[in-house]
């Protein structure tokens, strides 16, 4: 295990880890703890639809070690994404099952490097493309996976500027959050004290499968994502 590589003090605006876990745990119905067991995080994460991982971000608790192992390259591409949308059910398993099945060699994969521009300050919107760093998408791969999975279309630039808190989040922001992350939008709403839209989407089928196949890419390299790709474009005939 790793400490976090930006401890997030409490602030007004940014509420200290254990109200953050707790507003989680008030939108899914499910008592606060703190601090939290193993055990705990895996039921939370179950109601909600985030990432143990994603929990562990946001309560401020130190990430497997290889957590944010990565090929900087790779990540879920549009193309993958796209497709992956187009599939009827029973072949979106295919393909989350063929990317749970692949491996890769661990000296593939290097740590996560931040550019000077990618420092984030604490906050929610830092929180958020946080979150979207442990599924391997930067900015331009997050901009575009969430066009085509909420239709929330926004400029690579515009997601980085919620990290660094440049760009407030709204409700639009959190619907397109939301999607990538695979979660309802209340959550997201209540993580953040943010409104929710005022009539909020329902995450269809394929984007929830979508976001999952997003999550099963993390640590694949840019040859093995092609090749799922093209596994993908076969499925659906292209």
């Amino acid at each position: 295990m790793k400490p976090l590589p930006s401890p997030e003090p409490s602030t007004a605006a940014f509420p200290a880890p254990a109200v953050r876990l707790a507003r989680l745990a008030h939108a899914v119905g499910l008592s606060a703890s703190w601090p939290p067991t193993e055990d705990y995080l895996q039921d939370l994460a179950e109601r909600t639809g985030l990432r143990p991982h994603d929990l562990l971000l946001a309560a401020d608790l130190p990430l497997p070690e290889t957590a944010c192992h990565f090929d900087a390259m790779a990540g879920a591409s549009s193309s993958l994404v796209f497709h992956c949308l187009g599939l009827p059910a029973h072949e979106r398993q295919l393909l989350c099952n063929r990317a749970r099945s692949m491996t890769v060699a661990p000296e593939l994969l290097v740590p996560l490097q931040r550019r000077p521009y990618e420092q984030y300050p604490p906050g929610f919107g830092s929180l958020l493309v946080r979150m979207l760093e442990l599924r391997n998408l930067n900015w331009s791969r997050a901009a575009k996976a969430m066009c085509l999975v909420s239709g929330v279309c926004k400029a690579g630039s515009t997601i980085g500027a919620v990290g660094r808190g440049a760009k407030p989040l709204d409700a639009e922001l959190l619907e397109g959050f939301a999607a990538i992350l695979g979660v309802p939008v209340a959550v997201l709403a209540s993580l953040t004290s943010h409104p929710a839209p005022a009539a909020p989407r329902t995450p269809a089928p394929g984007e929830l499968d979508t976001a999952s196949l997003v999550w099963e890419v993390r640590h694949l390299t840019v040859g093995q994502v092609g090749s799922l790709t093209a596994y993908a474009e076969e499925l659906s005939g292209a």
